[in-house]
């Protein structure tokens, strides 16, 4: 179980919003659970699981009761819990949209794990349903709260490495459980690209504040491989950014562990390696004043996610990363499967602007 870094010590629970916790796989148990207790917003009131045993069992080691514990068909009794303000959706990719709905329903504001569901029609859904009930929809873009990535961001957006000319972005891992849901297409909706590439595709976006004009794609299904038989093993996709910014996105289910992101411009250049894992990233910095790997204060990625959505909550603002920017993904992600699928480029809605799809800016480690 991570460290718990050396934080201030959360306020009176009476100043912090409960959260319900609908899912209790590895994410939750090693990550989530662990993150609230160093978190200063916001604290875990209720657990939701398929099995009740397994949902009591967590009470027990995480300091909750058995009434504290709900499965999925007793769900909608959170309504009666006033101290339960949000729940974070923690399922496969397809039962994003049944529990945004009933969450919604019952007026909890919601925090829903990434992709925000399985294609750009299903998260449109999940954002209409979140507005016509009145409730705040974040989609949880967890390396959108890291110093580390805003200090990425600002070395491009400065200008300190000059015009920005191309980016390439590797985000890769092995999965060897044929059984895993993550390959299954009912529960997934694809293969790495929903899962782990959209991590790079997410973040060049947040470095440059842009959106893309084009894809173009492949990807490789091997046959024989009863990991693949529904989803695919491997995706390569170029996008082009505004300006004539061409970025390059590989993402495999069948490849050596690797995370980088790489941004390069005229006067400089950033690497982050690793750049998406829980802990542990680095960023080099490379421009007209030398190579510099910036330092940061301790947190936890997932406390720092928590607090951004509890203080919306109680301030009534928009999430740094609402719903709308889950449904962008989407769209692009879609393009991508398109291309691949046709060997076409695939051309997407002209964008103007920048952070066409962001609301309020987080608090920052150290600021």
């Amino acid at each position: 179980m991570p460290q718990k870094p050396d934080l201030p010590a959360p306020k009176p629970r009476s100043e912090r919003v409960g959260f319900a916790l609908v899912g209790l796989g590895k994410l939750t148990a090693e990550q989530l659970i662990p993150a609230v207790r160093t978190s200063q917003d916001a604290y875990v009131a209720a657990l939701v699981s398929s099995e009740e045993d397994k949902g009591e069992e967590f009470a027990r080691a995480f300091d909750l009761t058995e009434q504290d514990v709900y499965t999925y068909d007793t769900f909608e009794q959170l309504a009666d819990r006033d101290d339960v303000q949000a729940v974070y959706i923690v399922l496969p990719n397809s039962k994003h949209l049944e529990f945004v709905r009933r969450a919604a329903q019952m007026g909890k504001h919601v925090l829903c794990e990434k992709p925000l569901s399985v294609n750009a029609g299903q998260a449109r859904q999940i954002v209409d349903a979140c507005r016509e009930a009145g409730v705040l929809l974040m989609t949880a873009y967890r390396c959108q709260y890291t110093p580390e990535h805003w200090a990425a961001r600002e070395a491009v957006q400065s200008g300190a490495l000059g015009r920005v000319k191309l980016l390439d972005s590797i985000h890769a891992q092995v999965e060897d459980d044929p059984e895993a849901w993550r390959l299954k297409r009912a529960l997934a909706g694809g293969g790495p690209l929903l899962d782990v590439g959209i991590y790079s595709l997410n973040t060049m976006q947040f470095v440059t504040g842009q959106e893309p004009e084009w894809v173009f794609a492949a990807q490789h299904q091997p046959a024989g491989d009863l990991r693949f038989r529904e989803v695919e093993e491997s995706v390569s996709a170029m996008l082009g950014f505004p300006g004539g910014v061409i970025a390059n996105l590989q993402t495999s289910y069948g490849a050596y562990n690797t995370a980088t992101l790489r941004v390069m411009g005229e006067d400089g250049s950033l690497l982050m390696d690793p750049a998406f894992p829980y802990g542990g990233l680095g960023l080099e910095i490379t421009d007209q004043n030398g190579t510099r790997q910036p330092a940061f204060p301790e947190y936890n990625q997932f406390s720092l996610e928590f607090d951004h959505f509890a203080q919306c909550i109680q301030q009534g603002r928009a999430p740094w990363t609402p719903g709308e920017e889950g449904v962008q993904d989407h769209v692009i992600m879609d393009a991508i499967y398109e291309s691949a699928r046709t060997g076409q480029v695939v051309r997407l809605s002209p964008q103007t602007g920048t952070d066409l799809y962001r609301g309020t800016p987080p608090e920052r480690p150290g600021q």
